[in-house]
């Protein structure tokens, strides 16, 4: 059977409005160990985090830094380059905004239908 590789893959995004694409995108950014390893490693210092992670999280420095990257493209962490290494941190604005939409969205109460599941 021949797929037609146009249809396949397609999400759509059109549908969604501007806010649930963008919470979408935080959750997928959210959806892999290796950046919530990061994520955690971050806050555990307090600070900004610049050699520690290979050594920290156990994956090769291109794995960790394609992390970073994804981490730092979606808002979640910033980076300042010292010298020759990017040292990194919590974006805590961006971080709020987060807390903030997901707090939202797991407080809504769903009216149950006295016939639902």
């Amino acid at each position: 059977m021949r797929y037609n590789n146009l249809s396949m893959g397609i999400t759509k995004t059109n549908l969604f409005t501007e806010q649930q694409n963008q919470f979408a995108n935080l959750c997928k950014v959210l959806g892999h160990p290796a950046r919530i390893a990061i994520l955690e490693y971050i806050f555990s210092t307090r600070g900004c985090v610049c050699g520690d992670l290979v050594d920290e999280i156990g994956l090769a420095q291109a794995t960790i830094s394609q992390h970073l990257k994804e981490l730092k493209n979606a808002g979640l962490i910033q980076g300042e380059i010292e010298g020759r290494s990017v040292c990194y941190c919590i974006h805590q604005k961006n971080w709020k905004l987060l807390q903030s939409r997901l707090e939202t969205f797991f407080n809504q109460i769903p009216t149950a239908k006295t016939n639902c599941c």
